[in-house]
């Protein structure tokens, strides 16, 4: 089968097509015929190797869709041709987080999606909502788990809240979705008037060119009266932490999911933690509870991931230079 590798992650030249044997279902497993896989910023670390250390060569990519073409013995929750998509973390069920979870995770300790077949536990997949394609449901298991687990099960997300977003890739705009799929008053920001217009297509209340306005944090204390917000997705990391914290309403929550716009380290200012009682909450993507309960929203709205753009399999390196660019606005897909 065809499938790409990474054996020594320096850059995208260290992404190679090769021929692996296609693989058999053991007890327990299911085997999906991979349709579409979807990139996410932990991918574009994985592959330049500031993620961590591989060990030995890696099938990269934790996001894919497919459908079941085998099943072996004991299997009990599919049937070949169901259309199912892998989950991030392969055995984190239900709770909170567990403590080896990233022991399990896709597209890093584990061989990822970008081949054509994949062998998966059958507890490590969940269905499609009905109505999304292979190249949208595979947009779903890390940036619309993320945002879902961030908003909605550890925010609780009320219609009376506000939520600022960091620019306009798979996380902002899936919690831009959620955010008003809840009725909640959203601010995003970018660095592009046009990706701001459509950001208010999508439903975006108010927009923020951080460009123009580098002191971003005070745009939103004026747009809410001073009040800030109720939900902040911090994504950006050392360039963007401290203002994501003076952004915060009084009670208000930073969610830090990524390193984006300048690493995973920066400076906290405590006077913002103390003066205005603000948390601080790390989001590592989420269970399958979470990712099954965020399907059912899913398909009750109707809701369709916005897909920037798709690249053949055989482009997957473009695809690659396409997120590390910067230009895409929500998620990147390849097509298998």
């Amino acid at each position: 089968m065809k499938a790409y590798h990474i054996t020594s992650p320096t850059g995208l030249s260290a992404l190679r097509p090769v021929e692996l044997p296609e693989p058999s279902p053991a007890t327990g497993q299911v085997i999906v015929h991979v349709r579409a896989t979807s990139l996410n910023y932990r991918d574009h670390m994985v592959i330049t190797g500031t993620y961590g250390k591989l060990h030995g060569p890696l099938v990269p990519l934790s996001d894919g869709a497919g459908e079941i073409i085998s099943v072996g013995p004991s299997v009990e929750r599919w049937r070949v041709g169901d259309r199912v998509v892998g989950l991030f973390f392969q055995k984190w069920a239900t709770g909170p987080l567990p403590a080896d979870a990233f022991q399990h995770a896709l597209g890093h300790s584990l061989p990822g999606m970008l081949a054509q077949y994949v062998a998966l536990p059958e507890n490590g997949v969940v269905a499609i909502p009905g109505h999304l394609s292979f190249e949208e449901a595979a947009t779903l298991p890390c940036a619309a788990v993320t945002a879902w687990n961030a908003l909605v099960t550890r925010g609780n997300i009320a219609a009376d809240e506000t939520v600022v977003l960091l620019g306009t890739g798979g996380v902002s705009i899936f919690a831009l979705q959620i955010a008003k799929m809840h009725g909640a008053r959203v601010i995003i920001t970018s660095s592009s008037d046009e990706k701001l217009a459509r950001a208010r297509e999508l439903g975006a209340d108010e927009t923020i060119n951080y460009r123009t306005t580098p002191d971003w944090e005070k745009a939103v204390l004026d747009l809410t009266d001073g009040a800030g917000a109720e939900h902040v997705i911090e994504v950006g990391g050392h360039d963007t932490f401290p203002k994501s914290l003076y952004a915060a309403a009084v009670n208000g929550t930073v969610y830090v999911i990524g390193g984006v716009g300048g690493g995973f380290t920066a400076e906290a200012p405590l006077r913002a933690f103390i003066v205005r009682n603000v948390s601080v909450r790390g989001i590592a993507v989420g269970s399958r509870n979470m990712h099954e309960a965020m399907n059912r929203a899913i398909t009750r709205n109707q809701l369709k991931p916005v897909v920037d753009r798709v690249f053949p399999f055989s482009a997957a390196a473009e695809a690659c230079q396409h997120l590390q660019n910067g230009a895409h606005f929500g998620k990147v897909v390849i097509t298998i």
